[in-house]
């Protein structure tokens, strides 16, 4: 290869890699297995020289530093497997870019990984083929069902992005940034390494919890930091040789128009903040969450032997790169960005031994995130020149609803004085006519009936309300406890197969419970189920706002795009789309990775487009932290126009995203599913509905009176404790629990200073 086309960058590497004892049997074991399984001479992928160039047990060995030798000889047997799979697909389709021929092998492949382990498979073409039967049933024995499932899924998700890549390539498309994390995690390998930290450290996660958000944060930071430093690594080999157009810097490359070596310091501040959430994480949530399952100290103790055998993965996993001579650093230490010390130890496992320089460079980035002085004076909200390539239409009967919409809110309590809330206030009529949200909804649902368009109009004044609810009801006064038993109460009034209701005691509750029995009831209980989620998830996703609020704490910015579309309620409302559908396309469907990727897209472009609007309103009046505009600003360490451009180019990204699958991914997919004429223009209809679900959104941040700083003052004036100023902008205005106010006391408020 040619010279490196960057400097790699100084990494944020805490903990020291160490090396298990039986590398060498782990490597004769590997290389025999290798070769019967049919990988080396003849195989015109690898010779022996090639795989013990590559040195697999040495990646296992550092990745995996206590499993014992033969759980370490078959963890290396699967490490060799996943980049034989990787090279040979190379070879067989990507370099010749036949993408039906490479659908057809990957089809094969789920067929070697049955739950059943005594179950037949079918008899291995390939050394791919063969290599996978023998490690399934070598592996899965001593593993329960639950795992299985798991494990056989993330293998599929690994395989399947060799089809992604190829489709990428075939057009030339560099993905945008949320895109590349969003496929790269669930196609690039890391959660299956994750699943192999279970095996050979004998700690299965328990199922219970193994949904659970904490659990799943740890998987994905450990994803996302393993293939974010594969990326800086294997740059020169992906671009230059292979013709890739998926790897990190690539993407941040172009998205932020910049040199390579910027891209590639963007990518490690990147990798950095992910490794600080997953310690976050781990210290803070999963502790809690034992507690709150009531975990017996067995389950308690593997995740604890989880968390930290994926630690020694990431340690392990960089030691290796900087050595592997895949790599561009040509099989030797890579060279620093700057000296290192001639007083630190050098040779094997020593490369994150500079721990002071690693933690002093890595703090600057996590004490920002917690040190954002509230209530800041922004001024009014920018609006870029927004794109929207979709003609908004409104429902006729828009008009009606606003009526009904004040109607039905005062008769479920939503006006009232609140008396477990500060002031008393959440919304009064006015408040609720400003916001409009039946204009949000007549533009989502422009052919709806009267009767769809007031439900529509009810649950958008539901969630708007609980989002206004929870930060001056829980959020100031940090009664955390109180908003989790307040979340915990909302699924008693969504009852899947008609269980009994318990009496309201709150508008939120009482509201939902009408709003669940007109919506739900015609529902079959699959859909019932699978529509509640979406609510539940909204609601938990406001706890998590609250915990952030508590600690001050800015989120990451990956972990906010993620959970920003819970927070806006897109789920809830992507689920009013898709009932009005008939049952003519297969869940499956929706559950596709192109479906998925259209969601997320739109998903990400109307929370962009809150972020942007809502910037004064969430930052001056509110004394919010989730905002993209201010995420983007404490992690590039930039100005509010600076973050704003970029914040502008990833909702444009985004909306090139949801239009490129539609017009590219779909057609393949209805073709891969062999959908009849019916499903396939049911999912046309789906598309539309989101074209509006888009285009009414924007209108109605444009037209309605949520935003504006002359409406925001007037409401602060009016005593709405949804938006009230700070002192910085208005300075007779002060936060009723903020400290004492009064001569003698403006030192009071240090903590805002």
């Amino acid at each position: 290869m040619s010279q490196q086309p960057f400097t790699l960058p100084d990494f944020y590497v805490p903990y020291p890699a160490r090396l298990n004892p039986h590398l060498e049997q782990a490597r004769a074991h590997t290389r025999e297995w290798a070769r019967r399984m049919g990988m080396l001479e003849g195989s015109g992928i690898w010779d022996t020289g090639d795989l013990e160039a590559h040195d697999y047990a040495l990646l296992c060995a550092y990745t995996h530093p206590d499993a014992t030798a033969e759980d370490l000889d078959t963890v290396t047997d699967w490490y060799v497997w996943v980049f034989f799979f990787d090279d040979h697909f190379l070879e067989e389709f990507k370099r010749s870019q036949d993408r039906e021929g490479g659908k057809a092998y990957l089809d094969r492949l789920p067929l070697f990984m049955p739950m059943d382990p005594a179950a037949a498979v079918p008899e291995p073409t390939n050394p791919v083929e063969a290599g996978l039967k023998d490690l399934w049933a070598r592996t899965v024995p001593a593993m329960s069902r639950e795992w299985r499932a798991r494990f056989a899924e993330s293998t599929k998700n690994l395989l399947n992005e060799s089809l992604w890549e190829l489709s990428n390539i075939n057009i030339g498309r560099v993905p945008n940034p949320v895109e590349y994390i969003e496929m790269r995690r669930k196609v690039g390998g890391a959660p299956w390494s994750a699943g192999l930290v279970e095996f050979a450290a004998h700690a299965e996660v328990p199922a219970s919890v193994a949904g659970s958000r904490p659990l799943c944060v740890l998987r994905d930071t450990f994803a996302d930091a393993v293939h974010l430093r594969n990326d800086l690594f294997s740059y020169q080999r992906e671009t230059e040789d292979e013709g890739e157009l998926s790897n990190g810097v690539l993407v941040l490359e172009t998205f932020l128009d910049c040199t390579t070596q910027e891209g590639a310091e963007a990518v490690n501040d990147l990798l950095t903040s992910r490794l600080q959430q997953f310690e976050h994480t781990a210290l803070t949530e999963v502790p809690a969450l034992c507690v709150e399952k009531g975990l017996d100290p067995a389950a308690c103790a593997d995740i604890a032997a989880y968390a930290k055998g994926l630690q020694d993965w990431q340690s392990g996993g960089h030691e290796w790169h900087m050595r592997s001579s895949r790599y561009m650093n040509e099989g030797g230490e890579a060279a620093s960005s700057s000296p290192r010390s001639p007083f630190l130890p050098m040779g094997i496992g020593t490369s994150a031994a500079d721990l002071a320089r690693t933690l002093a460079q890595a703090n600057v980035q996590r004490v920002r995130g917690f040190t954002h002085v509230p209530h800041e004076r922004t001024g009014p909200s920018v609006l870029p020149d927004i794109r929207m390539p979709f003609t908004a239409s409104l429902s006729p009967h828009l008009a009606g609803a606003r009526e009904r919409v004040v109607e039905w809110s005062r008769a479920m309590g939503l006006l009232d004085p609140q008396p477990d809330v500060p002031g008393g206030k959440v919304w009064d009529e006015e408040l609720l006519r400003d916001n409009d949200l039946p204009l949000c909804a007549a533009g989502i649902h422009p052919d709806a009936t009267p009767e769809q368009l007031d439900l529509t109009s009810g649950w958008l004044a539901w969630g708007t309300w609980g989002d206004d609810y929870y930060p001056v009801r829980f959020g100031r006064t940090r009664d955390l406890a109180g908003a989790k038993a307040c979340t915990e109460r909302l699924s008693a009034f969504m009852p899947v197969e008609d269980e009994p209701m318990p009496p309201a005691l709150s508008p939120l509750e009482r509201s939902l419970a009408d709003l669940w029995a007109r919506t739900a009831g015609p529902m079959p209980v699959a859909k019932r189920r699978r529509f509640r989620t979406a609510i539940e998830t909204m609601a938990e996703s406001w706890l998590w706002e609250l915990n952030n609020q508590a600690q001050n704490r800015i989120p990451d910015p990956v972990d906010y795009v993620e959970m920003r579309k819970r927070t806006f309620g897109s789920d809830l409302t992507m689920s009013l789309c898709r009932l009005a559908h008939p049952d003519t396309i297969p869940p499956e469907i929706y559950e596709s990775g192109p479906v998925k990727s259209l969601e997320n897209a739109a998903m990400d472009y109307a929370c962009l487009v809150n972020d942007v609007f809502s910037y004064q309103k969430e930052i001056e009046y509110e004394g919010e932290i989730h905002n993209g505009v201010l995420v983007v600003r404490n992690f590039f360490d930039c100005d509010y126009p600076t973050a704003l451009a970029i914040i502008d180019d990833l909702m444009n990204s985004r909306m090139r995203q949801f239009q490129h699958v539609a017009a590219h991914e779909l057609p393949v997919l209805y073709d891969d599913f062999g959908l009849d004429r019916d499903a396939r223009a049911a999912l046309d209809g789906y598309v539309r509905e989101l074209e509006n679900w888009l285009s009414g959104i924007l209108v109605w941040h444009r037209e309605c009176r949520r935003y504006t700083e002359a409406d925001l003052r007037r409401h602060a004036a009016a005593g709405s404790t949804a938006g009230s100023p700070s002192s910085s902008a208005s300075s007779a205005s002060f936060w009723p629990f903020d400290g004492p106010v009064g001569l003698g006391t403006s030192a009071a408020r240090l903590a805002l200073r």
